[in-house]
């Protein structure tokens, strides 16, 4: 009996051995570029995927680099040159201000590094097709945040669309209003290692290119490539700040916009910082609706609404019916209204690069991203229809939620 027990100790110890080796031998080494605010929502979701293993970090800023690798312990790289230049890099994360992104992104491709970048992708589609170009060229994988159609709710919605669970759809309503921030406590916001929140960035650059990311990568996830978009986007609050000079001064901060699909799908989505908070999406299908409150939520409740018929009248179901989710979400540490996985896309990226596969975030899925969102805050008060100039090859869902 000993000398059994001890005969299968040593098998399951040699199994966790050839297990951790296999590990050792897929884990992405990652290196951070922008310490600033984002920067801690990515560390905060970090120990979720135990396949990235970050080996530094770096700033233009000095102090921010000192401050941010104290609190969170991890090593420095005291300038951009030396992180690029370091052969154990595998992924660069670009969490640098929004205009700084096709640099940093350009950079680290051209050093021979994946990478992974914060929304957006680029704040021009030419700069965005030029990283993609390079990226393929090169043989490299680059993504764009936001990863949020990879949360389990986004996946449990795919899910039901992929089995007709409100038969064929015709319509979308997305919204993503956040309030009016200008008149919020902005000011006092600090990220956990104490970093105060870039309101000027923000504001600059704009709540479309911001924020419309999270529910365009859900929609050209769930229904396909866009066709074209009909957009108006005005600045409707044009004396936000007194204390610092906008540079430009009216980037738009209401934004609605009519995405046509080539599958035939029609969605409107909303985005302002004007409007009262509400990220609700519904789905309009032929025999009932697909709803749920907050994409920000990785683990917001999904509903059903099913047509209903007595005698000659056909009408909605008041009761909604709640979707079990394909699976249960991570517990979040972060404090605010979100309770989003930021370093999900950077592991479905490692993931992609291990298995030799298409990541469910390629490059051609960023890029068209990237253009509905431009396109979307150039319309501005002329209210055209843009027709899109990129497509993109659809992705698997997650294994997890097939």
């Amino acid at each position: 009996m000993l000398g059994t027990a001890i005969f299968w100790l040593s098998v399951q110890s040699l199994v966790i051995f050839q297990r951790c080796k296999l590990f050792s031998l897929v884990a992405m080494k990652i290196a951070i570029v922008g310490c600033g605010f984002v920067a801690d929502y990515y560390l905060s979701t970090l120990p979720f995927h135990p396949q990235l293993e970050l080996i530094g970090v770096t700033d233009q800023v000095p102090e921010r680099i000192e401050k941010f690798a104290k609190f969170h312990s991890v090593p420095i790289y005291k300038k951009l040159e030396d992180l690029l230049s370091d052969p154990q890099v595998d992924i660069v994360l670009n969490l640098t201000n929004p205009r700084s992104h096709y640099q940093v992104s350009k950079a680290a491709l051209n050093a021979g590094k994946h990478v992974y970048s914060e929304k957006p992708f680029a704040m021009a589609v030419p700069e965005a097709k030029e990283l993609v170009d390079l990226a393929e060229e090169k043989s490299l994988h680059i993504s764009s945040a936001p990863c949020s159609a990879l949360s389990e709710t986004a996946q449990t919605i795919w899910k039901a669309l992929r089995n007709e669970v409100v038969g064929k759809v015709y319509l979308v309503y997305a919204e993503m209003d956040d309030g009016l921030v200008h008149k919020m406590p902005y000011q006092q916001w600090l990220s956990a290692s104490g970093t105060p929140w870039p309101y000027k960035d923000e504001f600059e650059v704009g709540c479309t290119l911001e924020h419309a990311g999270y529910y365009v990568n859900w929609l050209t996830m769930f229904f396909g490539p866009a066709k074209s978009v009909t957009a108006f986007s005005s600045c409707q609050v044009k004396d936000k700040v007194s204390d610092v000079e906008l540079e430009p001064p009216s980037t738009p901060d209401f934004s609605v916009a009519c995405i046509q699909f080539q599958s035939g799908v029609v969605a409107r989505l909303t985005c302002s910082i004007v409007a009262t908070h509400d990220h609700e999406l519904r789905i309009f299908g032929e025999d009932g609706v697909i709803s749920m409150d907050d994409c920000w939520n990785y683990g917001d409740p999904v509903y059903v609404q099913r047509m209903m018929r007595i005698r000659r009248k056909v009408f909605m179901n008041p009761f909604k019916k709640k979707i079990p989710l394909v699976r249960k979400p991570p517990k979040f540490n972060t404090r605010g209204a979100q309770r989003m996985d930021f370093c999900r896309g950077v592991a479905e990226m490692a993931d992609a690069i291990a298995q030799n596969r298409p990541s469910r975030m390629a490059a051609d899925i960023s890029l068209h991203n990237n253009e509905l969102a431009i396109a979307i805050q150039d319309a501005m008060e002329a209210s055209s229809t843009y027709h899109m100039t990129t497509t993109f090859i659809p992705p698997a869902p997650m294994d997890w939620a097939k």
